[in-house]
């Protein structure tokens, strides 16, 4: 019995991504897999979605070599661009397609001895002040520093990012990034591939459906949304976070559990040790009463989560055994409501899971 594992379902993956495809008929479609998919496993996660996606998009070089040593021949974005006036070369001879968000990238390009041109999309900063420009005679000097080179591949792309398309209270900011991405397509004379819309513009703003889109938490069945889950949008979890009860003690009212006493049992009940820490990538933010399922009923935890375990609460009339399983995310409990109680988005958690939780794929 494996202490705690991971699954990730395939099928839903592939589900999710058609289901994207139907809400944005009329855009190609970049499938994201930085940070090892989202937790999700980059390699294996390309290799399923090849035949899907129009191309990949990754923050880091590093990672567009990886996949291509796997043999993933689809275009290759690199949101981040690169650091390095050297990382041209490498660029070139992947054949990867780079954000330009400053004219040193730019001139990098420009400069560089390389045999095959750049595909190159010009980063714009519409309102989220991350990278890219906003200064119009900067991202027009950019444009022409690329224009005027052979190394870029011509017409040039404009790909920017929509900062609050997954928060209601800022509908009208949202609108005004998507106004200043198509003032820049118009007053600048950007007539190549645009490329504006993420999970959350793909679910809710139609206006962000370029030429090509980015869905990145959405393909992994986890909404963009605070106020709802994947299941809500249509979509279905594809990481299972599971582990299994190792112990289980009687507790009389007022006993305290754990690190800091930071559970007092407000009643007799049960309590159960299971085996999943922060150590595996739990939240050690985790507040007591969030939510795990035992057995096929949600029950709380209690107390701090430590390295390698967790409490939970199993209740007064309890008759869970030691090695009954436990889900501590997946199809039957959302990790969005994970999130919440521990006061961190879905992301963060898929993302962080360690590398001692065994995975596997189905």
């Amino acid at each position: 019995m494996k202490p705690i594992s991971v699954t990730i379902d395939t099928s839903a993956l592939m589900a999710n991504f058609k289901r994207i495809k139907q809400m944005t008929p009329d855009s190609r479609h970049i499938a994201v897999v930085k940070a090892n998919a989202y937790g999700h496993g980059l390699v294996r996660v390309a290799k399923v979605l090849e035949s899907l996606t129009d191309a990949f998009a990754v923050s880091r070089i590093d990672e567009a070599e990886i996949l291509r040593q796997a043999g993933i021949r689809s275009p290759i974005v690199l949101l981040e661009g690169f650091f390095n006036a050297s990382d041209v070369n490498t660029i070139s001879k992947l054949d990867l397609y780079t954000a330009v968000h400053d004219l040193f990238q730019a001139r990098a390009i420009s400069a560089a001895d390389i045999d095959k041109p750049v595909h190159c999309w010009v980063q714009v900063d519409i309102g989220m002040h991350r990278l890219g420009s906003n200064d119009p005679k900067e991202i027009a000097q950019i444009k022409s520093v690329l224009e005027n080179t052979q190394n870029a591949v011509k017409p040039l792309g404009l790909i920017s990012h929509l900062s609050v398309a997954d928060t209601p209270s800022e509908n009208e900011y949202n609108e005004k990034e998507i106004n200043n991405f198509f003032d820049i397509v118009r007053d600048l004379g950007f007539d190549g591939d645009l490329c504006l819309g993420n999970s959350a513009g793909i679910c809710r703003w139609d206006r962000s459906h370029t030429t090509w889109v980015r869905p990145g938490i959405i393909m992994y069945g986890i909404s963009p949304f605070e106020d709802n889950t994947g299941r809500d949008l249509g979509l279905t979890p594809v990481m299972t976070l599971k582990s299994s009860i190792i112990a289980i003690h009687k507790l009389k009212k007022g006993d305290k559990v754990g690190y800091g006493a930071a559970f007092v049992a407000p009643r007799d009940t049960v309590l159960g040790v299971v085996s999943a820490g922060y150590g595996d990538g739990y939240p050690r933010t985790a507040q007591n009463g969030t939510p795990v399922l035992v057995n096929g009923r949600i029950v709380p935890t209690a107390g701090h989560v430590c390295m390698d375990m967790l409490f939970v609460d199993l209740g007064p009339d309890a008759r869970d055994q030691v090695g009954d399983p436990v889900e501590l995310w997946g199809p039957d409990l959302p990790v969005e409501h994970v999130a919440s109680h521990a006061g961190t988005i879905p992301y963060e958690l898929v993302c962080r899971i360690m590398p001692r939780v065994e995975v596997s794929y189905i």
